[in-house]
This record gives C-alpha cells, sequence and structure tokens, in this order.
C-alpha cells in the first residue's frame, strides 16, 4: 500500500459542479427530441418523473457516501454488506463499464471534430484518450479545473436555449398537451432518465473532496436538484420555439433552436459545446475508473501497483495509467457501438446493488449520524425498494444483445477474479 495518499482538496462547489457537469454531458442535446416526440408539448413533466425515479438510487448513495467516504465507493458499500465476491464484482462492472464508455464517447467527440475539421476518427479518439489521461494524473484540481470549466460552457449552451425559447413562452405551445397521453409522459421520462446518470461517479471522489461525510451527500442532491431545474426550462424553451414533432423529426433538435436565433453559425456553436461536453464526459470516466481501481487495491482485492499514488500529483498513477490504456484498447474495435450499451447495463446492475447495500445496513447497522434517506416502514427504507424496482425495470428494457453481452461481462469478472486468487495462493 502507498505511504502517499489522495489529496483532499475538492469544496462542496467544485464537488457539486463536477457532478452537474457530468450529469449534463451530450444526452440533453440529442435525446430531447425523441422524448418530445413521446411526451408532446408536456415534456417538461418528463423531465420531473426522470429526476424523482434519479432520486430514487441518488438518495441512497447520498447515504451510503455519508456512511463510508471512500474512493472505493460501491465496493466498498457492497464487501461491508455482501462480502468480497459481490463486491468485486460490482467493481469489475463499474471500471469495465467506465472504460468501455470513455472509448465509445471518446469516438463520439472524433466524430464531432471529424465534422467541424474534416479529420480522421480513430487518431483524434486516441489523442483525447490520451490528453484525458494526462489531466486525470496532472491533479485533482487540475481536473477539477477542466471540468467546471466545461460544465460552465455546456450550461452556456443550455442557457442560450432558454433565453431563446422562455420569452416566447405561452405563444404557440400547450403545455399540458400530451401527445400519446401518459404512456408518452412515461416512455419519454424512461428515456431521459439516461440523461440524469452521472451523479454516482461523484461518490469515487470522496476521498478527494473537504468534509466528505457532508459534502458528498449535498452534491449528489444539489446537483440531481440543480439539473432538473436546467432540464425543465430547457424542456418548456424547446417546444415554445418548435412544435413536438419538428423537435422529434431532429437530429439536433437544440442546434435547430439555435438557428432559429443565430441562423447557420449555430452549427458550429452546438458543435464546439458538444465537442467540449463529449470531452468532459471522457475525462470524468477516466477519473471514475481510476478511484475505482485505487479503491479496490486499497482494499486489498486488486495488486497492490494499483494503490500507489504520485507523491508530485497526489494522484493514482498506475491506476490511471491502465484505465486510459484500457479505453485505448477498446478504440481498436473501431466501432465499438455494438458494446456501447454495457455501460447502461453495468449502471443499473450496480444500482441494484447499492439499493440493496443501503436496506441491509439499515436492518443490520443502522447509523444514528450522517446523512439519512427519508421514509422507511419499520426499518425497512421505501426509496432504495423504489430504486431497485426501477433499476429492474430498466434493465428489462435493454435489448437481448446488450443483457447477453452483460452475462459475458459478467462471466469474464467472476473468471478474472477466481485467476488472481489462484495467482495469490502461489505467491502465498
Amino acid at each position: 500500500m502507498s505511504m502517499v495518499k489522495l489529496e483532499r482538496s475538492l469544496s462542496l462547489w467544485e464537488v457539486t459542479l463536477m457532478s452537474v457537469g457530468i450529469i449534463l454531458g451530450a444526452g440533453i442535446y440529442v435525446l430531447i427530441g425523441k422524448a418530445a416526440g413521446l411526451a408532446g408539448d408536456a415534456v417538461w413533466l418528463s423531465f420531473i418523473i426522470a429526476a424523482i425515479v434519479a432520486s430514487f438510487t441518488g438518495l441512497s448513495y447520498a447515504e451510503l457516501s455519508s456512511r463510508f467516504p471512500d474512493a472505493g465507493a460501491e465496493y466498498v458499500y457492497v464487501q461491508r454488506s455482501f462480502g468480497r465476491r459481490p463486491a468485486w464484482l460490482i467493481g469489475w462492472l463499474i471500471i469495465a463499464g467506465s472504460v468501455i464508455g470513455g472509448a465509445t464517447v471518446a469516438i463520439g467527440f472524433a466524430n464531432y471534430f471529424a465534422g467541424l475539421f474534416g479529420t480522421a476518427v480513430i487518431p483524434v479518439a486516441f489523442g483525447a484518450l490520451l490528453v484525458c489521461g494526462v489531466i486525470v494524473f496532472a491533479g485533482i484540481q487540475e481536473t477539477a479545473f477542466f471540468t467546471i470549466a466545461i460544465t460552465l460552457i455546456e450550461t452556456a449552451g443550455l442557457v442560450i436555449i432558454m433565453a431563446i425559447g422562455l420569452p416566447k413562452f405561452g405563444e404557440p405551445a400547450d403545455y399540458v398537451q400530451m401527445a400519446h397521453g401518459i404512456e408518452g409522459i412515461l416512455k419519454a421520462g424512461v428515456l431521459i432518465f439516461f440523461s440524469y446518470l452521472g451523479f454516482e461517479s461523484i461518490a469515487r471522489l470522496a476521498e478527494e473532496t473537504e468534509e466528505p461525510r457532508k459534502n458528498i451527500p449535498k452534491a449528489i442532491v444539489l446537483s440531481i436538484a440543480i439539473t432538473t431545474i436546467i432540464y425543465i426550462l430547457v424542456g418548456i424553451a424547446a417546444v415554445s420555439v418548435l412544435p413536438a414533432e419538428e423537435l422529434a423529426a431532429s437530429g439536433s433538435p437544440l442546434a435547430d433552436i439555435a438557428e432559429t436565433w443565430l441562423g447557420q453559425e449555430s452549427f458550429w456553436l452546438l458543435s464546439l459545446i458538444a465537442l467540449f461536453s463529449t470531452f468532459n464526459t471522457v475525462l470524468v470516466m477516466l477519473l471514475s475508473a481510476s478511484r475505482m481501481v485505487y479503491g479496490i487495491a486499497d482494499e486489498r482485492a486488486l495488486p497492490d501497483v494499483f494503490c500507489r499514488v504520485s507523491s508530485k500529483t497526489r494522484t493514482p498513477w498506475a491506476a490511471t495509467l491502465a484505465v486510459t490504456a484500457g479505453a485505448m484498447l477498446f478504440l481498436a474495435l473501431g466501432d465499438v457501438e455494438m458494446v456501447a450499451n454495457l455501460t447502461n447495463f453495468t449502471v443499473f446492475a450496480v444500482f441494484i446493488a447499492v439499493n440493496a447495500a443501503l436496506i441491509y445496513f439499515r436492518y443490520n447497522r443502522p447509523a444514528r449520524e450522517g446523512f439519512r434517506v427519508p421514509g422507511s416502514i419499520g426499518r425497512m427504507p421505501i426509496i432504495p425498494v423504489l430504486g431497485i424496482l426501477a433499476s429492474i425495470f430498466m434493465i428489462t428494457n435493454l435489448s437481448l444483445e446488450v443483457l447477453l453481452l452483460g452475462a459475458g461481462l459478467v462471466v469474464a469478472g467472476l473468471i478474472i477474479q477466481v485467476v488472481m486468487r489462484q495467482f495469490e495462493k502461489k505467491r502465498f
């Protein structure tokens, strides 16, 4: 184990803005059109529904991060409740999902870059991963600076959409008009839910946050609340400018809204914002995965080299190198779209385990201090149960191909665990 520890320097506002940036991502720029097609002018209701569902698991993360402010986050929660083998599997799914997701989003970044500058995709994606890896290694404050700066750029893009649409409030739109009734609102809510993913990554920064038992739960709750307000206002603004059917038919709905004000220049503006947004997502995925690798190694479930911290940058250099190299290897596949949805499988599987861990602790190790999820029947907390049900529902909505790939990923994790145990026995 390393004697040098991670640098504890992130304030509440820094970690909250980082979480907001992760959640905003590039999803809203694409999903709002499809959501408007399902929900009609009442798409803002779907954002509220998705926020409520995301909050079920978000609140569970808040309580568990208050109990266990560790970089290993989910691994620690599950290890303390259900043991090392399930914990390893959860940690493996997070690492694999982040590495695969990082490669996928890097290709998305490279596609935007190619659209603007006519470059080749794979070399640019490789370069994006390399730059992100260097930033993550350079230090947590350096990573926070980039993440927060890009968050402000992302938010500025959405503020532009609000500035265009909100002054037109009430003109052509009927904000309670549901294109496909309640069913359409709910389907749009399921789709929009993916725009809220990312808050869970902040729990892995607990060892680099000041007063993590207080600040990590606050950051999770605040970031979900802030992004919900932004999403609702963007939803209202969008249907105030363009009809829901037109938004649904567009491949770049927010760019079409910006074009009504900025003309053809909006393509460059929104493409640049999307560039920053996808870069930010890659950066945080590598940051999050490296901290999970470090956290698992610190719990002695991975080789000690992965919990070594640079004395100069106070970052886990071996863990950062490993996850960056892993993402680069996936670029060799060229088109990783087939496995991109694996990140969704891993997220929902982890959400089930996290909510189950909170239920376990409420029955077996109730805490008297720290953040506490409200609402219980006896010892049974209601919100984690709803979080489990919501996550199961999301998994059942994934394609059979993704479920099979997810099962393969689980098997691969179990095989790696067996191999590592055999190696340890030979060493000792």
